[in-house]
């Protein structure tokens, strides 16, 4: 997906139809966005054959007062493009759609694992795989950075919830099927659909067997979390420990992999990876930054549960209503030069994690996930450049890179130039 500003607002066509993946892989949404803030805000998408019409709101503002508002939007009639205007099978049973007060139930106990000792005593681990994964790109020749980086989350994910390591890659990448079967990468002859339904099978039938083993032998993870959790005073049924299960992939090893390697496109691009690196004091804020930049969650839906208005936009209960991230993460009313890309950005109230009651679970995880790999990419490599062509992912959900080809140089390494 392309992050680059249409310079006449006024010609952009904002009759664009979200819903197709491939506007993503091949277009240039961010112009889209951009043109609608300024002319038309919240924007009305017509229903088209059997899909139902939707609200596009991209204004900073508005995105937020939507996630803010459980009571009027809620996340229970679905929070997908995917599924619009069907009924979503997760509805009370996944935390992202169920709202408050049973959310905050689902929330509290996944919160406090997710934050503090139980996931940091796991960092040394993370910066071992962290240092494999980027060990062949030593060599200086062409790396595929992209496909390395969706085997480095998992490894979070898998050691909580206390998974075989030999599964993790198998995880990660029926993940990202998951959310991307229309990607030429992961699409099976019988087409997107089969494609999506073949992984959502497997990874419910996977969890389904690692539960039915973990209820014999509970243990210190978050699949034994979830299988013990009561809501409601009753306990989770297996049903809702699946499908947060795939919530807590999905939430881990598709999105945050795709913020390393949006991030490090544009400083290739613009010449600032060596300045990047070679501040260490400038970590925090350049990994603020590079959430911001990437916005990997395109979207969430929401559904107006009465007669509202958006801005000065009248929306009807029923209504579906879809936030983008990534536009309200270029919003000028509230980043300056939003399309900069600024490791010294401070303030920076981006919105990547979301904002309200459903803000993502994990973010702690994420943030320790994204500095453990910066740390060792800028510790290792004085050098990056782009060794081929990139290719964006074919999805509406998660705004991403397949393919990144690279080649770097390792610091203290001497170049052919040099040793001539």
């Amino acid at each position: 997906m392309r992050t680059a500003p249409a310079p006449d607002v006024a010609a952009v066509d904002i009759g664009v139809d979200f819903t197709d993946p491939a506007v993503f892989r091949d277009g240039n949404p961010h112009a889209v966005w951009h043109a609608m803030r300024e002319r038309d805000p919240v924007h009305w998408h017509p229903p088209t054959g059997s899909r139902v019409g939707y609200w596009s709101v991209t204004r900073y503002r508005d995105v937020e007062a939507v996630l803010r508002d459980h009571r009027t939007f809620t996340s229970e009639g679905g929070t997908l493009l995917a599924l619009l205007g069907e009924p979503d099978p997760a509805s009370r049973q996944q935390l992202s759609a169920t709202d408050p007060p049973r959310h905050t139930q689902m929330r509290a106990p996944l919160q406090r694992a997710l934050v503090g000792g139980r996931t940091d005593r796991h960092q040394d681990l993370l910066r071992e795989h962290a240092r494999r994964l980027l060990d062949p790109m030593r060599s200086g020749e062409p790396f595929d950075f992209a496909a390395a980086m969706h085997e480095l989350p998992v490894v979070m994910f898998g050691t909580l919830m206390d998974l075989p390591s030999s599964d993790w890659a198998w995880l990660a990448q029926r993940a990202e099927t998951a959310i991307a079967p229309d990607d030429p990468l992961y699409r099976l002859p019988a087409g997107a659909q089969a494609t999506a339904q073949r992984a959502h099978r497997e990874l419910f039938a996977y969890f389904q067997d690692m539960a039915t083993a973990r209820a014999r032998r509970p243990g210190d993870d978050l699949l034994s979390l979830l299988l013990t959790m009561h809501v409601d005073g009753r306990p989770l049924d297996r049903g809702a420990v699946m499908a947060n299960c795939y919530l807590l992939l999905i939430g881990s090893t598709v999105t945050v992999p795709e913020v390393p390697k949006v991030a490090l496109l544009e400083l290739i691009a613009t010449g600032g990876y060596e300045a990047w690196a070679t501040q260490p004091d400038l970590l925090g804020s350049g990994i603020e930054e590079a959430l911001r930049w990437a916005s990997p969650a395109n979207h969430v839906l929401r559904y107006a549960t009465c007669d509202t208005r958006i801005g000065d936009v009248s929306i009807r209960a029923g209504d579906a209503v879809v936030v983008w991230y990534g536009s309200a993460n270029r919003d000028r009313e509230v980043f300056d030069e939003p399309f900069t890309f600024d490791v010294r950005r401070h303030p920076n109230r981006h919105l990547t994690f979301g904002s309200g009651a459903h803000y993502c679970v994990g973010f702690a995880v994420a943030r320790m996930t994204l500095r453990t790999l910066f740390e060792e990419l800028f510790a290792t490599f004085e050098t990056i450049e782009l060794a081929g062509e990139v290719t964006h992912i074919a999805s509406n959900f998660v705004a991403g890179i397949t393919s990144l080809p690279v080649a770097a140089r390792t610091r203290g390494a001497i170049s052919v130039g040099e040793r001539a």
